[in-house]
């Protein structure tokens, strides 16, 4: 077996199911879930039509750079959401889809790193999506974590990146907007990093999938796409973005977003893909196209959220130090306790389950960022969380 496979951790929900087994939740309570990032509004319905009416063409076996048709309507997309110069995403060389973004950064890392290179490294936010970790580890890289505290707004301190270690750098993974804390790395600071990968050659991997959950609708979240446009920059490179209609759209199931940037990057990536044996169905290829051609579900869904967001933060105001994220559907709250104990107490007894913070995070120099804090997603229906934040209240104000 691959020796590195023993350096893995087990997932959070792994430890979350062994917190919640040493406790009973009361029966006469309904569960309410915060603790995943599965969204549960409806999916759209054009979407779903688009895939029932195309049923038949999962007779035919899908390449693995998908329909011209996709990669057309992800650049198209692109260009407009991130304000880029007209014909600079050539949906020929600059777009690749993918089965949803966590198998493609999984996959991702594993094209880039250069194992004949001494001790390289994947530099990755802390807390993180566990995905970066593990894709490092079987890449043969070693993953350094950099800290997302609340006193520099949960975004890392960059500029206390010491230069040996950009130098030892391949990778560099971004989240943003983040999960779980909700931060969105503004643009100079995307600018300084870029400055960095080009100073250093390490090649970066803006993870933003949450982009496009955000409140003012004057101020969406910048992405790398758009910093390196600003910087006229417009053939990306050294910088790859990674999409999906996850979120976006509410189609967790139907596995698919994109890889876009740097075309010689995504060359050598699809050839990596060709061999994974990892093509998007031609059935979910023309959903999908409906899906990113379409803006007006999206603002329905904000708006969704915008409303969950509102009622729970006014219910809890005063009794939990926490705030509205940037963007995404978590609250990063901090708790006066240890977080495995809040969770466990939480789900005993009010029959909600959160993820504790420290499970997203990992010890660096005697201090786990996500310590003291729990992850709560907002993806249940409003009278759930509506439910849920009463509850909470009562919970904490209990003591």
């Amino acid at each position: 077996m691959n020796p590195d496979l023993q350096k893995l951790h087990p997932y959070p929900f792994e430890k979350l199911a062994k917190l919640k087994a040493a406790v009973s939740a009361p029966e006469e309570l309904e569960h309410i879930a915060l603790s995943i990032g599965e969204p549960k509004h409806l999916p759209p319905q054009f979407v779903l039509d688009t895939l029932t009416e195309n049923l038949g063409r999962l007779a035919n076996y899908p390449t693995t750079k998908g329909l011209p048709e996709l990669r057309q309507a992800i650049a198209e997309w692109l260009t407009r959401r991130f304000k880029l110069q007209d014909g600079s995403v050539d949906a020929e060389r600059n777009v690749v889809p993918v089965n949803g973004t966590r198998e493609a950064l999984f996959a991702f890392t594993q094209a880039i790193i250069d194992r004949e290179k001494t001790n390289p490294l994947v530099v990755s936010p802390n807390p993180f999506y566990q995905i970066y970790e593990g894709a490092a580890f079987l890449a043969g890289a070693e993953p350094h974590f950099l800290s997302c505290d609340k006193d520099k707004g949960y975004i890392p301190d960059f500029d206390a990146v010491p230069a040996d270690i950009w130098q030892r750098c391949q990778l560099l993974f971004l989240c943003s907007p983040g999960n779980p804390t909700g931060a969105v790395i503004d643009s100079p600071t995307l600018q300084k990093l870029i400055q960095l990968a080009d100073e250093h050659d390490f090649v970066i991997a803006s993870d933003e999938c949450y982009s496009e959950l955000y409140f003012d609708e004057e101020n969406p979240p910048v992405g790398l796409l758009q910093t390196c446009a600003d910087m006229g920059r417009h053939d990306y490179a050294r910088c790859v973005v990674f999409h999906s209609l996850s979120k976006r759209s509410n189609l967790p199931g139907l596995r698919s977003g994109f890889v876009a940037g740097d075309a010689d990057i995504l060359g050598k990536f699809l050839l990596y893909r060709t061999y994974h044996g990892c093509a998007m169905p031609v059935t979910s290829q023309l959903a999908s196209i409906a899906a990113w051609q379409d803006e007006e579900h999206v603002l329905a869904n904000r708006n969704a959220y915008r409303e969950k967001f509102d009622c729970v933060l006014s219910t809890l105001d005063g009794l939990l130090d926490v705030s509205k994220p940037d963007a995404s559907f978590y609250l990063w709250p901090k708790v006066d306790t240890s977080d495995e104990t809040f969770a466990q107490r939480l789900f005993a007894e009010q029959h909600i389950t959160v993820l504790p913070g420290s499970y997203l995070g990992r010890e660096v120099n005697g201090k786990n960022p996500g310590a003291n804090h729990v992850r709560m997603a907002l993806v249940a229906t409003i009278e759930e969380c509506r439910e849920a934040a009463q509850r909470l209240k009562d919970f904490l104000q209990q003591g």
